[in-house]
C-alpha cells in the first residue's frame, strides 16, 4: 500500500490542483501534498509498517501479460525519497514567484511527480515505460508554457530528442517481450529472455540509447543545456535533479541485468564516452557567463562520471553511483535555488553583471559556498563519499581511464570557484548596489539542503545500507 500511496497522492492531487481558483491556494495546496508524499516515503524508506506494504500487484492488462506492478526496494527507496524530498523544497523556494496560470503550473508539476515515482517503483517494463512517458509530457507543457524566449524551440529539441529515444525504447521492450519464457512484461521474465549474441546487442542498443539521450551523455546531450536554460527554475530543479536520474536508473535496474553480456562487451567504449562528455562539459562550463549553462554543462559533467562508473562493473563503483544519485540531486537543486534566487531579484543571470554580492547578501553567500564546495565532493559533504567510490571503481577498471577522468575534479574546481568569485567578491556592480539577502522561505529551504549534504557527508552508512542488496543482485548479472 504504501508503493501504491506514493503514486496516488501525486497523482489526484495533481488532478484536484486543476481545479483550484487563487494561485495561493494552489501553491498552498500542492505543498502541503509533496510534504504528505514525503511522510508516506519516510516511512516506506524507514519500515513504519510491515514491509509487505511496500509492494502492490494487480491486473492491468492480462491479455497482454502485463501487470500494475510496483515496489519499493533500495535504490527504488533512495530516488522515491529524493523525489519526494525535492518538491517540497522546489515548492517552498519558489513560494512567493508569480505563474501564470498558477492551478495548471502546480497541477502539471504534480503529475511529473507522479510519473517520476512510478518510473522508480515499476516492476512491470510496459508499466515502467507507461511512467516514463508520464513523466516527460507534463515537462513538455512546462517547458513550452512557461519558459523563457526561445522555449518553443528548445522544447521542440527536448521533444524530438525525448520522442525518439521513448521510441526505440519501445521498439526494445516489445523485441525483449517475445523472447521472455512465458510471454510477460515482468521483471524477472525480461531478466530470463532467451537472447541469441546478435540479438542481446541489438536490443541493448534500443535501450542504451533512450537511457543515455535522458541522462544525458556525450554526444546526447545536446538538448540538455538550452532546455535547462529556458524552462522556469521550478522545472529545471526537477529536470537536473531528479529527471535525469531516470537515465541512471534504468540502466542498473533494466538495461544492465536484462543485457549483461552486451554491457560487459560494450562497456569500454560507453566508458570513453562518457569520460569525453566529463571533460568537454567541465571545459564548456568554464566558459560560461551563464549560471544556469554553467550549472547545466556542471551536470552533464557529473552525470558522465556516473554512467562510466555503472559499466565499470566494479562493485565500489556501482555503490557510488547509487550514493550519488541521491547526494547530485540535493547539491545541483541547492545551486539552482540560489541562481532562481539571483535572477528573481536582480534580472540577471551572466557573470560579468554580477559582484560584490557577499556584503549584501552574506546568508545566500554562506550557503551557496556549501552546496557549491559540495558539488565539486570536498571531502566532509556528501559527495565526496560517491565521487570517491565512483573513482575508485573506474581505477580497478583501468588506472589510465580512471587519471583522465580524475581531471575533471581539477576543472570542477576552476568553474565553481570562479562562479563564487565572479558572484560574491570583488566591486559591487550596478545590478548587485542595491541587492538584498535571501528571503526567510528561501534560506529555509537552503538550510534544510545544507543540513542532509553535512549529515551524509559525516555519515553516509545509511544510504550506502539501502542499496547493497541491488549492487550485488546486478553484479552477480554483469558477470555472468
Amino acid at each position: 500500500m504504501i508503493a501504491l500511496l506514493l503514486i496516488l497522492i501525486p497523482l489526484f492531487s495533481g488532478l484536484i490542483t486543476f481545479f483550484i481558483k487563487g494561485e495561493k491556494d494552489a501553491k498552498s495546496w500542492s505543498l502541503f501534498a509533496s510534504v504528505l508524499t514525503l511522510a508516506v516515503v519516510f516511512a516506506g524508506v524507514f519500515n513504519l509498517f510491515d514491509t509487505a506494504q511496500s509492494s502492490y500487484d494487480a491486473a492491468w492488462l492480462s491479455a497482454l501479460g502485463a501487470r500494475f506492478s510496483i515496489g519499493l526496494d533500495g535504490m527504488g527507496k533512495m530516488l522515491c525519497l529524493l523525489n519526494a524530498i525535492a518538491f517540497p523544497i522546489v515548492f517552498g523556494a519558489v513560494y512567493n514567484n508569480d505563474y501564470k496560470k498558477p492551478a495548471s503550473f502546480y497541477g502539471l508539476m504534480l503529475l511529473m511527480q507522479t510519473g517520476l515515482m512510478g518510473v522508480f517503483l515499476s516492476t512491470d517494463c510496459l508499466l515502467f515505460y507507461f511512467f516514463w512517458e508520464l513523466a516527460l509530457i507534463p515537462a513538455y507543457f512546462l517547458c513550452s508554457t512557461w519558459g523563457g524566449e526561445k522555449r518553443i524551440q528548445v522544447t521542440f529539441k527536448f521533444f524530438i530528442y525525448t520522442f525518439v529515444g521513448s521510441l526505440l525504447m519501445l521498439v526494445g521492450i516489445l523485441y525483449v517481450y517475445f523472447k521472455t519464457p512465458d510471454h510477460s512484461f515482468a521483471l524477472q521474465s525480461f531478466y530470463n529472455a532467451k537472447l541469441s549474441t546478435g540479438e542481446e546487442n541489438f536490443a541493448f542498443w534500443l535501450f542504451f540509447l533512450a537511457f543515455a539521450i535522458k541522462m544525458p551523455i556525450f554526444p546526447l546531450h545536446t538538448w540538455q543545456p538550452d532546455t535547462y536554460e529556458q524552462s522556469p527554475t521550478a522545472v529545471t530543479m526537477i529536470l537536473s535533479g531528479v529527471m535525469v536520474k531516470m537515465g541512471l536508473f534504468a540502466a542498473i535496474r533494466w538495461l544492465v541485468p536484462v543485457f549483461p553480456h552486451a554491457a560487459l562487451y560494450y562497456s569500454h567504449f560507453i566508458i570513453i564516452l562518457s569520460v569525453t562528455g566529463m571533460l568537454y562539459a567541465s571545459l564548456i562550463a568554464i566558459r560560461q557567463d551563464d549560471i544556469k549553462r554553467m550549472i547545466a554543462y556542471s551536470s552533464i559533467a557529473h552525470i558522465g562520471l556516473m554512467c562510466a562508473a555503472i559499466f565499470s562493473s566494479e562493485e565500489t563503483g556501482m555503490q557510488g553511483v547509487m550514493i550519488q544519485m541521491f547526494n547530485h540531486g540535493i547539491n545541483v537543486i541547492g545551486l539552482w535555488i540560489v541562481a532562481e534566487a539571483i535572477e528573481t531579484q536582480l534580472g540577471t543571470r551572466k557573470f560579468s553583471e554580477l559582484g560584490g554580492l557577499a556584503r549584501k547578501a552574506p546568508a545566500l553567500a554562506i550557503l551557496l559556498v556549501v552546496m557549491a564546495l559540495a558539488n565539486i565532493a570536498l571531502p566532509l559533504t556528501n559527495a565526496f563519499v560517491g565521487e570517491f567510490l565512483m573513482f575508485n571503481g573506474l581505477f580497478r577498471y583501468n588506472v589510465w581511464i580512471a587519471a583522465i577522468a580524475g581531471i575533471s575534479i581539477i576543472l570542477a574546481a576552476v568553474y565553481t570557484l570562479n562562479m563564487i568569485q565572479k558572484i560574491f567578491y570583488g566591486n559591487t556592480s550596478i545590478a548587485t548596489e542595491n541587492a538584498k539577502d535571501i528571503g526567510m522561505g528561501t534560506k529555509i529551504m537552503l538550510i534544510v539542503l545544507v543540513v542532509i549534504v553535512v549529515v551524509l557527508g559525516v555519515y553516509p552508512q545509511p544510504m550506502m545500507q539501502l542499496t547493497n542488496d541491488t549492487v550485488q543482485s546486478v553484479l552477480i548479472k554483469f558477470h555472468l
